[in-house]
């Protein structure tokens, strides 16, 4: 995002780790509501280029409202239609292919600013994967309810509440929206239930993003766990079409792209930085699980 006002960028960072920073004027220190336009000019002020990929230590939150927003997620090209919702997780490098046909909303908020009990039930954890979701209907009267009831408050003058009252209003306004988008809506093209799963799949995904530089043994989380390595797969091949292995292998390929496309650390830093025992072990598990090499990846990304 931008480097003035909201955001601080990791100058010694291959890419630009954009950690969460309140701009002066904002009461709340996690959340903050903004347009699109918003967010072109702060970029402009400052001279960023939004094309560049940048990777938020923060949720982002996209409603577009007009015009068709473009970006890419973690290799992954969007194209956000008006009524269209994309949700960004933190971690995740994205780059703006175009943003100036578009207008809309953009909810961004720190991982802690949510209650425990809605990140549970949202799926909060959950670090790869840019969800898109177009609700239709009376559901989409219901989410952009939601959305106009936390950009009203989180633009109006509290000042006269008591100290902490207004971001408790924001923290409660926030878990209406996520719960809508949700339980409500789904992910395209999912049942709503299945978005975050049981809460057996909800635990195993918890621990291997946690994990998944230590481990990639189903096994080692089913015993942490206490389920069997069975009970694993079916939860998640439930929730998101995986057999659990399959699922920790994602994550640790998904990681190892960031890597080779937005630092400069050679195959066998990456290897260690992943759990791997040496360089070669990890280009063999690299090759056969995304059809190139690792430096091919590299080379194909960068141009």
């Amino acid at each position: 995002m931008v480097r003035t006002g909201h955001f601080a960028a990791a100058a010694s960072a291959a890419i630009p780790e954009l950690p969460y920073a309140p701009p002066p004027g904002v009461a709340t220190t996690g959340l903050e509501v903004m347009t699109l336009s918003e967010l072109r000019d702060r970029a402009a002020r400052s001279g960023q280029r939004l094309a560049d990929p940048q990777r938020p230590g923060f949720h982002q939150l996209f409603a577009v409202e007009s015009g068709r927003l473009r970006q890419s997620v973690d290799f992954t090209a969007h194209t956000t239609p008006p009524g269209g919702w994309l949700w960004v997780r933190p971690g995740q490098v994205q780059q703006y292919d175009d943003l100036g046909d578009s207008e809309g909303t953009l909810v961004l908020f720190r991982p802690t600013f949510p209650d425990p009990a809605t990140a549970a039930t949202v799926g909060l954890d959950e670090a790869s994967g840019a969800v898109a979701r177009h609700p239709y209907d009376e559901n989409a009267r219901a989410v952009r309810i939601a959305l106009d009831h936390l950009r009203f408050e989180f633009a109006a003058d509290r000042r006269d509440q008591a100290p902490g009252a207004h971001t408790e209003v924001l923290r409660h306004l926030l878990a209406v929206l996520l719960l809508r988008l949700v339980r409500l809506t789904g992910a395209d093209g999912q049942d709503p239930e299945a978005v975050t799963g049981s809460d057996t799949f909800r635990r195993f995904r918890a621990a291997v993003e946690k994990d998944f530089t230590r481990t990639r043994r189903v096994a080692d989380y089913a015993h942490a766990l206490g389920y069997s390595p069975r009970t694993l797969s079916r939860a998640t091949r439930a929730a998101v079409g995986l057999g659990a292995k399959e699922f920790v292998d994602r994550r640790v390929v998904l990681e190892a792209k960031r890597l080779l496309a937005h630092t400069d650390r050679s195959a066998a830093r990456i290897a260690t930085a992943l759990g791997f025992a040496d360089a070669t072990n990890f280009a063999k598990f690299f090759h056969q699980r995304s059809g190139t090499t690792p430096g091919a990846f590299r080379a194909s990304v960068r141009g």
